[in-house]
Formats: C-alpha cells, sequence, structure tokens
C-alpha cells in the first residue's frame, strides 16, 4: 500500500475518532464518504470498511471518559446494543442487495435529512 493511501487512512481514523469521541459521530458521516471520495471505492466497500472498523473496540477510549463523569446510562446503553445487533444484521442482508447506486442515493439523502433536521430543530 502506498505511504500516501496510509497518510489518508490515518488522518480519516483519527478525525473519525476524534468526532466519535466529542460528538458521537464517526463512522457513517465521515468514514465512508471520505473512503469513497479518497479511495473511490464503492458504497457497499465503504459502509462494510465502517463497520468493520466498529467490530473491534475502537469506541472504548472515548467511552470510558464519559462512563468516569456519569454520562453513560448503562441500562440504554445494553437494551439499544442488543438492538443495535439485531438491526445491524437485518440492514446489512438488505443493503448488500441493493445495487451500489440506489444505496448511495439512500445513503446521501438519509444525512441530508439528519442534517437538516439538526440544523433547524430547536
Amino acid at each position: 500500500m502506498p505511504v500516501n493511501d496510509i497518510i489518508i487512512l490515518i488522518i480519516i481514523g483519527v478525525f473519525a475518532g476524534f468526532l466519535s469521541g466529542s460528538m458521537g459521530i464517526g463512522g457513517g458521516i465521515i468514514i465512508v464518504p471520505a473512503l469513497i471520495f479518497f479511495f473511490g471505492i464503492s458504497q457497499h466497500e465503504a459502509q462494510g470498511t465502517s463497520l468493520g472498523i466498529l467490530v473491534f473496540p475502537v469506541a472504548i477510549a472515548g467511552a470510558y471518559n464519559y462512563y468516569k463523569e456519569g454520562y453513560i446510562n448503562t441500562k440504554f446503553v445494553f437494551i439499544i446494543l442488543f438492538a443495535f445487533l439485531v438491526g445491524g444484521y437485518f440492514g446489512s442482508l438488505l443493503s448488500v442487495n441493493l445495487p451500489d447506486k440506489v444505496l448511495k442515493k439512500v445513503f446521501g439523502i438519509l444525512i441530508l435529512l439528519i442534517g437538516i433536521k439538526m440544523v433547524f430543530s430547536k
């Protein structure tokens, strides 16, 4: 792998990790578009790679600081974690069977709608 690619991947990881730790975002909003833009990979591969990152305990460092300060509702964590596992499994079954163009459009529209809601909600 070329050194430039490694540097870009490190920058993407640090930026996504920083945003994940500071705002709770990273994978879908930063990593997926960055992989598509910088490396020209498919929407499917970008989403799969982003999910692959989540398999490893990358959020532990950020979550630890929130936990120390009492900002983690552990009851919510376990309920959402289970539901997330189920949703992730079935969502990936749907996603891998969609054409890349359709998946990319759905992804973009979802991020746009979330952004509009965040900017214009009270």
